[in-house]
């Protein structure tokens, strides 16, 4: 599979929301979420007003189109650990699962944050979502067992390249 991967373009910014949709996790079995969750403070946070100092997000791009895209900023969601640690989000088109662009997209999103100085990075994540592995092996450790979720941290200063 040939793909790209480069820092997102502000007139692509608006594809964050359906990457946002996407990143929301569904257990096997349960139904989707109605789009309008996006509409929730908690997961408007992502969204509004990107493009801040802090904001840095990276694209997929795969058969001419985008496929996937992680993103960070500084904000109050459901990873914040402290107002100097950004937190990040990631989705995939389903089609385009497992195929090693989220582990691409993912580590050049560190490999990025590490650049711009920042000494961590975390995440949010449901303890069943497969992705738990894929963010383990990219260096993150459970910081918080909140029940169905880890909050999970990513120690750049350590991390090698």
């Amino acid at each position: 599979m040939q793909y790209e991967i480069r820092e997102m373009k502000k007139e692509e910014w608006n594809v964050l929301k359906e990457f946002l949709y996407l990143s929301i996790f569904v257990p096997e079995g349960e139904p989707e979420f109605p789009r309008d969750i996006l509409d929730k403070p908690e997961f408007q946070v992502y969204l509004e007003n990107f493009g801040k100092k802090d904001d840095y997000a990276l694209l997929a791009i795969a058969d001419g189109k985008p496929v996937g895209a992680v993103w960070s900023r500084i904000m109050n969601d459901y990873g914040h650990i402290d107002d100097e640690t950004p937190s990040l989000a990631i989705a995939l088109l389903k089609e385009y699962r497992g195929m090693g662009i989220g582990t691409a997209l993912l580590n050049q999103l560190l490999q990025g944050l590490k650049a711009k100085g920042y000494r961590r990075v975390s995440l949010s994540a449901q303890k069943l979502n497969y992705a738990v592995n894929m963010y383990r092996k990219a260096g993150f450790e459970v910081e918080e067992d909140k029940g169905e979720e880890y909050i999970m941290v990513c120690d750049l200063e350590n991390k090698s390249e």
